[in-house]
């Protein structure tokens, strides 16, 4: 198997998760994830998250809010770079969040590394969702 179709299957993986997420499963995405310090997240309702933990728990509070969901990558771009690879794409989602319906289409940037032999995520970005953004400020108390 080729390095590009062993990251194609480690976003496969990852976006196996995030779906399970959008449904509402905490803990969805951490066999996609490195768990070291270093992974980072910029999720599509802003802010930054560093270490596995920081991030692992940012997804599990959207799973927490979040039902009915599906998300697509589309247009998917790999490149290797040796023990390195990042994806470019399109993330088309669709699903509930506090209740609330959600469709977004925003760009995404996914770094891979290849740790023991397996392509795990280390780095994800997104444009900002100006609908999720609305939804979570509701929920703020005043």
């Amino acid at each position: 198997m080729s390095t590009v179709d062993e990251v194609r299957e480690a976003s496969k993986k990852f976006y196996a998760g995030l779906n399970r997420m959008a449904n509402g499963e905490k803990d969805a995405l951490a066999i996609a994830w490195s768990n070291n310090g270093s992974v980072t997240a910029m999720h599509p309702i802003g802010g930054r998250e560093v270490g596995w933990d920081a991030v692992g728990e940012s997804f599990n509070q959207v799973a927490g809010l979040a039902a009915e969901g599906k998300i697509e990558l589309k247009d998917q771009l790999i490149h290797e770079l040796r023990d390195a690879a990042y994806e470019v794409g399109i993330e088309k989602a669709q699903f509930k969040l506090a209740g609330q319906e959600i469709k977004s289409e925003h760009r995404v940037t996914n770094i891979y590394h290849k740790e023991n032999g397996n392509w795990k995520m280390v780095h994800h970005h997104t444009d900002l969702s100006p609908a999720m953004i609305e939804v979570l400020q509701k929920l703020q108390p005043k």
